[in-house]
């Protein structure tokens, strides 16, 4: 059985197919659904109710931040207190596209930090182009643990994450051919400290790369990691859903 710690399943692209994705995870026993919008989370819920494997994620994206409110953020804040969320998420920086706004994307990091702090939930980091900043604010402000969501840095990035209360997350580049910081991540990162993700419905692994992704392709994340670190699929895919569940 296989383990998705980062799914978009209830965004539009996989959403409006909803039944045929769920019908294709007979063989992922565990699940983060994550959402960026209140629509999602709202989908969310009764596929929670309904199945154990899922937890729900949500928190207000970076390339977001312009358009936060206090509205979404007592929005946020109720789905916290109403113990309807696991995780808040995903969270971060990005300084790919526009850095016109990076205090506003710090402030609104900052704040649901806080907000995780307070509640003892774990966070889900966006970390683009904003290693340095990105790791500054989490030494200063995390109190709770930490998920690098579809990790892209270095080793040496790497062991640096590892020395908060953090777990290295690893989606579909690790199987890509010229992804090669990935694959060394793979090899040094301690399986107790690893995750499998998919981020789907984006960047679907090999064999199936150029696909619309879902959570049943995450098998081919946890092979190639298998491969990698020339481990039993059964001792890799067991620890790592032994680490999913130790975060909740």
């Amino acid at each position: 059985m296989y383990t998705d710690s980062h799914c978009h399943i209830t965004c539009d692209d996989l959403y409006e197919r909803i039944d045929e994705v769920l019908q294709n995870m007979k063989d992922v026993s565990r699940a983060m659904i994550m959402c960026t919008s209140e629509e999602e989370f709202l989908r969310a819920l009764p596929l929670k109710e309904k199945d154990p494997k899922f937890k729900i994620a949500w928190g207000w994206f970076p390339e977001d931040a312009k358009d936060i409110t206090e509205e979404h953020f007592h929005k946020l804040e109720q789905a916290i207190s109403n113990h309807q969320i696991d995780c808040v998420g995903e969270i971060g920086l990005d300084y790919h596209w526009d850095t016109s706004f990076i205090e506003e994307q710090k402030r609104i990091f900052i704040r649901q930090i806080q907000m995780a702090n307070k509640s003892h939930l774990p966070i889900s980091i966006h970390m683009r182009d904003a290693t340095k900043d990105c790791l500054d604010i989490l030494r200063t402000y995390a109190q709770t643990k930490i998920i690098f969501h579809c990790f892209s840095g270095s080793v040496e990035t790497m062991k640096e994450c590892l020395k908060m209360n953090s777990f290295i997350s690893l989606g579909g580049p690790v199987t890509f051919k010229n992804a090669k910081k990935a694959k060394q991540v793979a090899i040094a990162c301690p399986l107790d400290r690893l995750l499998s993700e998919t981020d789907c419905p984006y960047m679907c692994p090999e064999p199936y790369r150029g696909r619309q992704n879902e959570p049943m392709y995450v098998q081919y994340v946890e092979k190639k990691i298998c491969e990698l670190k020339q481990l039993d699929e059964d001792i890799v895919c067991s620890q790592i859903q032994n680490n999913f569940d130790s975060l909740f």
